[in-house]
């Protein structure tokens, strides 16, 4: 991504960076790989649900997969069509399920026997026929960090193999649901083919299971997952979508006529977004340097909650300076506040601009206002 130097001193850190070129080409790569193809993408709304970001892949023509009422309310209000969301979530409350059928979405994932049953109770009391894909938990680990594995045997999303009969036959039989699909969801930032193969099979099993019984899905949702380069997000600004649908289109026996439905939020929106903070201290320890940032985790918490890294750049350090190594940390008080350790950057100096880069996902979407901190502004270039 581009940051122009100029328009981001003058701005007030800490700042999220949008570079819209680069999130455009992203768009345009995915309808590229998909033209043709049976796949429909619904953008992941959690990754990143700034408005003018969202109105940008609403207008790149993708649907909406969304985790809350808000989120389905903030979609809409976009530009998404409502028929193009889809909504998937554990604990989705009576007022949220409402609403989402009032405005006519296109189905809900439904994660387990209780909520299918509510869902009916409530359709039959209100008058609506929603389309529900079940969500099922293919038992495959993704290998990424355990707080963004999904799709293991027993954990709070998805129904399990075992139990899934039960909730076929259930929305099979109600007057008041539409079963239309299944859904899998495995996991986040998952950077080998090998995850989705093995889900693929997992699919064509269940699949052949159903068809024996001769039950069909209009549409089989694989959910999301696909990771980004945090390394060198300059040598990869846009991922590998071709490599992950032609996996998906190579390893899944789809049924003519069946729709393939996937949620990608953060190989979208990643690369685009670098959080800019200005450097408030460098404090000299006994054996370490420390630079302290005006961001902190409460701007960007994913270092701090998954041990996640972002590449840590001096923007306007002198290209031929030396280098110096330096913890890089934020002014929380928690002692998790820490983006980066022994990070090799030129010699810094309090004043200068800081890029935490491949910061367009899970960055703005989860900031908050601890320590009673003002959220970050933000800006779309």
């Amino acid at each position: 991504m581009k940051i122009d130097l100029t328009l981001a001193e003058g701005l007030k850190t800490p700042l999220y960076y949008y570079d819209r070129s680069l999130l455009e080409s992203t768009l345009q790569e995915v309808n590229r790989c998909i033209n043709g193809t049976p796949i429909k993408v619904h953008y992941a709304v959690k990754a990143n649900c700034n408005p003018k970001i969202l109105k940008v892949i609403a207008d790149a023509g993708l649907g909406a997969d969304c985790v809350s009422g808000r989120e389905v309310t903030t979609a809409i209000k976009a530009g998404f069509p409502a028929q193009s969301i889809c909504y998937a979530g554990v604990g989705k409350t009576d007022r949220e399920l409402i609403g989402g059928m009032k405005a006519g979405i296109a189905y809900f994932n439904v994660e387990s026997q209780e909520e299918l049953e509510i869902i009916s109770q409530l359709a039959e009391e209100y008058g609506y026929k929603p389309n529900v894909c079940l969500r099922v938990n293919p038992d495959i680990d993704a290998h990424t960090h355990h707080y963004i594995t999904t799709g293991l045997e027993e954990n709070k999303f998805g129904i399990h193999q075992s139990m899934l009969q039960k909730a076929v036959e259930f929305a099979q039989n109600s007057h008041y649901l539409n079963l239309v699909g299944l859904h899998f969801h495995i996991g986040s930032q998952i950077t080998n083919t090998e995850p989705f193969k093995l889900l693929c099979e997992k699919i064509n099993n269940l699949q052949d299971e159903y068809s024996a019984k001769g039950i069909e899905f209009k549409i089989i949702n694989v959910g999301g997952g696909l990771g980004i380069d945090y390394d060198d997000p300059d040598k990869n600004p846009i991922p590998d979508f071709k490599g992950y649908f032609d996996t998906l289109l190579q390893n899944l026996k789809l049924k003519p006529g069946q729709e393939l439905h996937c949620e990608l939020g953060r190989s979208i929106v990643a690369q685009c977004g670098s959080l800019i903070s200005k450097v408030t201290y460098v404090k000299k320890g006994l054996n370490r340097k420390f630079i302290i940032l005006d961001a902190g985790m409460n701007d960007l918490i994913r270092p701090a909650l998954y041990g996640a890294h972002h590449k840590i750049e001096n923007l306007t350090a002198p290209k031929d300076v030396k280098v110096d190594i330096y913890d890089v940390v934020g002014p929380i008080c928690e002692s998790s506040d820490i983006f980066g350790k022994e990070e090799r950057l030129p010699v810094t100096k309090r004043g200068d601009l800081i890029a935490l880069r491949s910061a367009g996902a899970y960055g703005e979407s989860m900031a908050s206002t601890y320590n009673i901190r003002t959220l970050p502004e933000s800006v779309l270039v």
